[in-house]
């Protein structure tokens, strides 16, 4: 008897079992075929909407720029005149300040509705500043020195703290957050008493850099 009709007569594949794996086999690729268009499109969907997000963060990154150089240049825009006009300020708080107001006693009217009429013009271009933000620093001995608004000029014993303020120059101005001029101040270096101890000593770690 031959090897052929020994064989299982199972181990034997018939032209149907040819026929249903090739069946098998076409189905197969066609589900590969319909789920790789699936896979492909899922794809570009999560590209497309990480994209969109990105431009969506662009573009409020953009509108916040633009809003906040609008917000700048309308506090800013001023910054270049103010600065010219703290001259005229200057010199009519000196005027007013020179003024003796006990010698105003003994002087005509005329004279006294003069000093009150350069007093009124301080006070109203004062007021004009501020409509526009423009802001006077005016600190007081014995205020923190602050560096910001503040630029110190000399360094001097006096009874105020190590580092307060001991006297004022000149005022200072700001228009925003940013120091138009800054007051010029005098920084004391403690109590007179140890003298040149003293003034070299527990005021030398002052920033007076403004």
């Amino acid at each position: 008897m031959s090897d052929t009709e020994n064989k299982p007569q199972d181990d034997i594949e018939t032209p149907e079992d040819e026929a249903f794996k090739a069946e098998a086999s076409n189905d197969a690729g066609e589900a590969e075929n319909e789920l790789d268009p699936v896979l492909k499109l899922t794809a570009e969907l999560d590209s497309m909407r990480d994209k969109l997000l990105r431009a969506l963060a662009e573009a409020e990154n953009t509108r916040r720029r633009a809003e906040r150089d609008v917000a700048d240049a309308r506090s800013y825009a001023v910054s270049s005149f103010a600065k010219d006009m703290l001259d005229v300020s200057d010199n009519l708080s000196r005027a007013v300040g020179s003024v003796d107001e006990a010698a105003l006693a003994d002087v005509p009217d005329a004279v006294k509705n003069v000093v009150e009429g350069v007093a009124m013009t301080e006070k109203a271009l004062i007021s004009k500043m501020e409509r526009h933000g423009v802001k006077k620093v005016d600190p007081q001995p014995g205020d923190t020195f602050d560096p910001h608004k503040h630029q110190a000029v000399a360094q001097i014993p006096s009874d105020q703290g190590a580092g307060k303020i001991a006297a004022v120059m000149q005022t200072g101005f700001v228009i925003g957050e940013r120091t138009l001029r800054a007051a010029m101040v005098a920084v004391s270096s403690g109590p007179a008493a140890g003298g040149a101890d003293a003034a070299g000593g527990s005021g030398g770690n002052v920033d007076m850099k403004a």
